[in-house]
């Protein structure tokens, strides 16, 4: 039986708030310095658009007294109109988070652009995207079928805007958030199932809650000043590893320095109601952030698990998959509805997730926004082989539970997980006692 002990002070540098410190780093005037930026692809993306957008940044691994290593980002910049024509179409590989929110800041740049990724990027619905865009005035084209290219026709001239999000969507309403700083006049977006908000805090946009939603106040035009900005732990990172301190009997790990934002860390809510052994500690906030250390142990066992409050799926989406496959190893059961948002990111999760449990003997039903798993048959025996439909987050949910259960799993392209985590399999035998 294999048993992980150990503390964790090599998290990747949460993913989504090392996007939105470039990118408004980018719409600042001054220099932003962002210490702890994320080196995994997605991020990278970001910084390489930005760059080929006109935008003056470096960036350089700095050794820490302890020996970790930090990534440390300076970026240069004149404010909200500092970018530049580029040369040719803007790459964002597999990132859907760079394509959608950095459309929003190209809307309002007077010159004509081109957003692509690779061919799962090329795949994923964009008329999420287009639709709030073009209501603020600006010229957007996708595909025949809603997809990228996003081809962008910027103008100077957006018009406010008050949108209601029609699904909850961190990523679309940053885009907005990011366009409508650009606008003529203040613009109100209204959420009517809250998603995480980064965006909102990191620019320190007022909000209020009416009628049961959310509004967020943008200002038109104005300045933004350069700050420094520090990249906590990513959650959706300890997820996994919290995933696998809960599933191997006998073990204890603690996770430094993670960011406990309550629109990020639902999923630890979910596993506590569900009776794991999970501890906060050392609790504080940095740069408006609630930041924290977690304390795993697999001394209780859980409860299977049931998702289906909108709620909680809007600010947990992220870490579904792997909860999926730890109720589903650790009790035998697991059960998801209204989610069907997980058909659309880098794979569709919810097929991904049921292929792959079906192959161990699982048995699952599916639905249009979520699936089932009622039991299991006999384990496989040998080896099996799982696809990670070239899906950080699949690929690291099955091999987590194949670690920590001894199985044989051959996952394939499963260096995939390099998107967001790319210390994942070291940090890993570095746990194994």
């Amino acid at each position: 039986m294999r048993v992980f002990k150990g503390e964790v002070t090599a998290l990747p540098p949460d993913k989504s708030i090392s996007h939105r410190a470039a990118l408004i780093g980018a719409l600042s005037e001054g220099t932003t310095e962002i210490t702890n930026f994320s080196g995994g692809f997605d991020n990278q993306s970001t910084l390489s658009v930005l760059q080929r957008a006109g935008i003056a940044l470096s960036q350089e691994e700095i050794v820490q007294l302890n020996g970790r290593t930090q990534r440390r980002v300076v970026i240069k910049s004149r404010g909200l109109w500092s970018f530049q024509p580029p040369a040719e179409p803007l790459m964002c590989n597999n990132s859907g988070s760079t394509m959608r929110m950095f459309a929003g800041i190209l809307a309002a740049q007077p010159f004509r652009s081109e957003l692509i990724g690779d061919s799962s990027l090329m795949k994923r619905p964009m008329k999420r995207v287009a639709d709030p865009l073009r209501l603020m005035g600006a010229d957007i084209e996708l595909s025949s079928s809603g997809t990228a290219p996003i081809l962008i026709n910027g103008t100077k001239a957006l018009k406010p805007i008050a949108y209601r999000l029609p699904v909850p969507s961190a990523q679309v309403k940053s885009l907005v958030a990011f366009a409508a700083l650009h606008a003529d006049g203040e613009s109100r977006i209204i959420e009517q199932v809250r998603s995480r908000d980064h965006t909102e805090v990191m620019l320190g946009l007022e909000s209020f809650d009416q009628n049961g939603e959310r509004v967020i106040v943008v200002p038109g035009r104005k300045q933004i000043e350069a700050r420094p900005f520090y990249i906590p732990a990513d959650p959706s990172a300890a997820c996994f590893i919290v995933a696998l301190g809960l599933l191997a009997r006998g073990s204890e790990i603690m996770i430094r320095d993670v960011c406990l934002n309550p629109t990020r860390a639902a999923f630890l809510d979910i596993l506590m109601a569900a009776g794991a052994g999970l501890h906060i500690e050392n609790l504080r906030v940095i740069g408006g952030e609630s930041i924290g250390d977690i304390l795993v142990s697999s001394a209780s066992r859980i409860e299977p698990l049931c998702i289906s409050d909108p709620q909680l799926i809007a600010i947990a989406i992220d870490e579904i998959p792997m909860l999926a496959v730890l109720s589903a190893f650790a009790t035998g059961c697991f059960e998801l509805h209204n989610a069907a948002e997980l058909r659309t990111k880098e794979s569709d999760r919810i097929a991904a997730l049921v292929v792959n449990l079906e192959r161990l003997g699982f048995v699952c039903e599916q639905y249009p926004d979520g699936f089932v798993v009622t039991g299991r048959k006999q384990a496989p025996s040998g080896t099996v082989v799982l696809d990670s439909f070239d899906d950080h987050r699949i690929a690291m949910s099955f091999a987590i539970a194949g670690r920590a259960t001894g199985g044989s799993f051959d996952i394939t392209d499963i260096d995939v997980v390099g998107v967001s985590f790319p210390n994942f399999f070291e940090l890993l035998d570095s746990l194994e006692a």
